[in-house]
């Protein structure tokens, strides 16, 4: 069924293209009344301040429009439609269900303004009288609000709409995705997709229950299109509203649960994160608190200066040319103003060439809402054209946020933020970046992805996946490119004088590379992980310190540069930190013939070492593990053979402890015996990593435990004493102890946990009995059980005394007392 599910949506979409655009129109019944029997049109708002643009109204007209703003009903006399059946069934589902962000309907409303804007400035530019002059030729948006009759006002100064558009684009919704819409809402899905699907205007009844919206064509009259959302809308001349000039101004009556949109700082918060980067500027009509000189009434009485004092009003009396000026004081008053909320500019749309650093910085603590001072470490602004095209910036911010890997796997919020034509779509579309680069800030602009499609539909896109694989790009080369930024710190560099210049453009991205790796290094380790693609890529960028390091961070193209002839493998070492692995008995024999290993600290390493199996064509080998290869030892085969029978031996006298066998090793120096694992089994590290975790189930980890293997060093004195006593006495049960004791304790060096601590402990001081002479079978003396009689605890004579004294004064008052009685 699902085969046939997608062509079957397909072909009703098709169906429903073909429809006619326009609505039926029917005549109302309504009887045609006089002038004087007009129902009163609605005004939007009354006289506030001083308006500019010529927005106010007479008196007479404001007081029709008041009477008829309560009673919300189609004009009489209009022309009225009836909106297509699927419209309403649209609009019924839209306002009789329950929405958990109503916010979009302002999105969209500004969206729909700015397409406008935009086709009249793109006539203008073959026609240039088509803008007019004044006010009209000022390309802009404009809110305002009515709290008193919660009405909030959307005007734009664009092409306008003509009466045809009216009844056109208001009563057919757009075909792309009107039937997925439908069907979506109706079975209970995502009902956060309102605005995505084509559905744009309509959103306005999440918010309003009565919405007009006064248009004016350079073509035609000025019109008025209102609508209840009852299934029906009315279309009038406008005769009483002031003359727009050109343009369409949308007035939504607000519903009660709707009052918070009359506050102008979430109106002001919601064009920020959806509109912010709009071509054109976006104003607030906003109230703002001045101060203002006025004169002081000098007649009034003293009680009134008295309060206007405490309310911090400053009087002055200044003398000039002999005469005393006017007192004045200092009081709040509340003004109106146009303030322009999208300041920051879209600099995607400029030349990389053309931005400064300070606007690149500018801009990211913008989108990052970042207040400090600090820059990114770096940016990638680039254009992408082919199949999919768009503009993106990234950034790479200076910091990790302190949750980042708290919940990398359970968040779906992205920092990379989706816009299709200047308009913030969502930032929760996490096939734009994988998780891994999740940290990166910046945004994508696409004109060429649909707008009217629902987030499951935008993320099966297939345009998605090309401008996912363009941004990993992307972003991996801004990365390399703060590596190769960052100048190696060559002694003989630093100590050329004659280079002080160079070395004074590189001490700003000095060690910049080293800071991006203790903040987003295991980010990269993570992608290593999860993205096979770039594996190699992202390889490049790994840093680590080694035994040739000498603490400073160093990659595996360095590592390589510095292989022995002849060196086939890349090694390394996994454990808790540096200076554990730096005494390890592993690093001995490697240590001694001068070769370089890599040291892994962090817990991810581990995991990390799974996947990456080779670079460059050089194997990775775990140096605690089997297989190590140092070349050819010509004695190895006659060591083996001599001590042939103390490793069978040795095998059987651990047959408790779970070893695989016993060998010769070739990795030891100083130590007379380690423990290593099978080559694809879990290493010491691994395994404590495993049973630390909460959830970890023993029984289930023992298939992957590593076989242990028990490697001696032939040519140690302990072990050589042990061969001679086993050749003599094979059955001495204290030789098989000091076996066992050998193998616990080269577990605990080779960084495994002892799985009976008690035993090991037992051992050991068995072991000191015996070097102090001690008899293995003394006995702890026992402790002397008599039970002591209890003393009694005497006061001590300081406190008794002083009761007395206390006694003796309370009696001299009860006898003073009834002396007097």
């Amino acid at each position: 069924m699902r085969k046939w599910a997608l062509p079957s949506v397909l072909l009703l979409l098709i169906l429903l293209s073909t429809l006619p655009d326009q609505g039926r129109k029917i005549q109302a019944n309504a009887e045609e009344s006089d002038g004087d029997d007009l129902v009163d049109p609605p005004k939007i708002e009354e006289k506030i301040g001083a308006v500019p643009h010529g927005l106010s109204t007479d008196s007479d007209v404001a007081k029709r429009e008041t009477e008829s703003i309560s009673r919300k009903s189609l004009r009489n006399n209009a022309e009225k439609f009836e909106f297509q059946a699927e419209v309403s069934r649209l609009m019924d589902i839209i306002i009789n269900s329950l929405y958990s962000n109503k916010d979009i309907f302002l999105r969209e409303l500004i969206s729909n303004a700015s397409d406008a804007l935009d086709k009249i400035r793109f006539l203008s530019l073959t026609d240039k009288e088509i803008l007019g002059e004044g006010d009209n030729a000022k390309l802009e948006i404009m809110i305002k609000l009515d709290k008193e009759n919660k009405v909030l006002s959307i005007r734009d100064r664009g092409i306008g709409m003509t009466k045809e558009d009216l009844i056109k684009n208001l009563g057919t919704i757009a075909k792309s995705g009107t039937s997925a819409f439908v069907e979506k809402m109706q079975t209970g899905g995502d009902l956060n997709l309102i605005g995505q699907f084509g559905v744009g205007f309509y959103s306005v009844y999440l918010v309003a229950d009565y919405v007009e919206v006064i248009s004016k064509h350079n073509d035609d009259k000025q019109y008025v299109w209102e609508s209840k959302a009852d299934g029906a809308f009315a279309i009038s001349e406008d005769t009483w509203n002031e003359p727009l000039g050109r343009g369409t101004e949308i007035r939504l009556h607000l519903r009660d649960e709707a009052k918070e949109y009359l506050d102008e700082f979430k109106l002001k918060d919601l064009v920020k994160k959806y509109s912010e980067f709009i071509n054109f500027p976006i104003y607030l009509w906003a109230s703002k608190e001045v101060d203002v000189e006025v004169p002081t009434d000098e007649e009034s009485s003293d009680e009134e200066e008295t309060s206007e004092a405490t309310t911090s009003e400053e009087e002055e009396e200044v003398e000039e040319d002999g005469e005393k000026k006017k007192k004045t004081k200092t009081v709040k008053e509340t003004t109106y103003e146009w303030e322009v909320l999208n300041d920051v500019k879209a600099i995607w749309l400029r030349s990389p060439k053309e931005v400064t650093d300070e606007e690149y910085t500018k801009f990211y603590h913008s989108i990052a809402k970042d207040f400090s001072e600090e820059k990114p470490l770096a940016w990638s602004h680039f254009t992408a054209e082919g199949d999919v095209e768009f503009k993106a910036v990234l950034f790479v911010p200076p910091k990790a946020p302190h949750d980042l890997y708290e919940s990398y796997y359970n968040s779906n919020k992205s920092n990379l933020k989706l816009y299709v034509r200047r308009v913030f779509i969502s930032d929760e579309f996490d096939e734009l970046l994988p998780k891994y680069l999740s940290f990166l800030m910046g945004l994508v602009d696409s004109d060429t992805l649909p707008l009217n499609v629902s987030r499951e539909m935008l993320q099966q896109h297939n345009s998605l996946k090309t401008i996912k694989k363009k941004l990993i790009r992307k972003a991996l080369d801004m990365i390399r490119k703060i590596a190769d930024e960052d100048p190696d710190e060559d002694p003989d560099e630093s100590s050329d004088k004659d280079k002080t210049d160079s070395v004074s453009e590189n001490d700003e991205k000095k060690g910049s590379y080293a800071k991006f790796w203790n903040e987003f290094g295991k980010s990269i380790k993570l992608g290593i992980i999860e993205d096979a693609q770039n594996r190699n890529r992202l390889a490049k960028l790994l840093r680590f310190e080694s035994s040739k390091s000498e603490g400073k961070l160093t990659s595996l193209d360095q590592y390589i540069s510095r292989m022995k002839p002849g060196q086939k493998d890349i090694f390394y070492l996994t454990g808790t930190s540096k200076e554990q692995l730096e005494k390890s008995p592993f690093l001995e024999k490697l240590t001694k013939k001068n070769y370089e290993v890599i040291f892994f600290t962090d817990p991810v390493d581990e995991y990390l070492m799974q996947y990456l199996m080779d670079y460059e064509d050089k194997k990775f080998q775990n140096v605690s593990k089997e297989g190590l290869n140092l070349g050819k030892d010509s004695k190895i085969k006659d060591l083996k053979e001599s001590f042939k029978e103390l490793t069978k031996w040795w095998k059987d006298a651990l047959s408790a402890e779970n070893v695989d066998s016993v060998k010769i090793s070739n990795r030891l120096d100083n130590t007379p015996c380690v423990v290593v694992t099978s080559k694809y089994g879990w290493s010491a590290n691994m395994e404590k990593i495993m049973q630390s975790q909460t959830l970890s189930d023993a029984s289930k980890q023992a298939y992957m435990r590593g076989k242990r293997v028990l490697e001696i060093n032939p040519r140690h004195p302990i072990v050589k004493e042990l061969q001679e006593r086993v050749a003599a006495n094979p059955e001495d049960e204290s030789i098989k102890q000091t076996a066992r004791l050998m193998y616990q304790t080269a577990l605990m060096e080779s960084g495994f946990m002892l799985s009976d601590p008690k035993d090991f402990a037992t051992r050991i001081y068995s072991s000191v009995k015996a070097s102090l002479d001690i008899s293995q079978d003394a006995a702890v003396e026992e402790e002397d059980e008599t039970e002591e009689p209890e003393a009694e605890e005497k006061e001590p004579a300081s406190t008794k005394e002083t009761d007395e004294d206390t006694i003796k004064e309370e009696t001299q008052e009860d006898t003073h007392f009834k002396d007097e009685l």
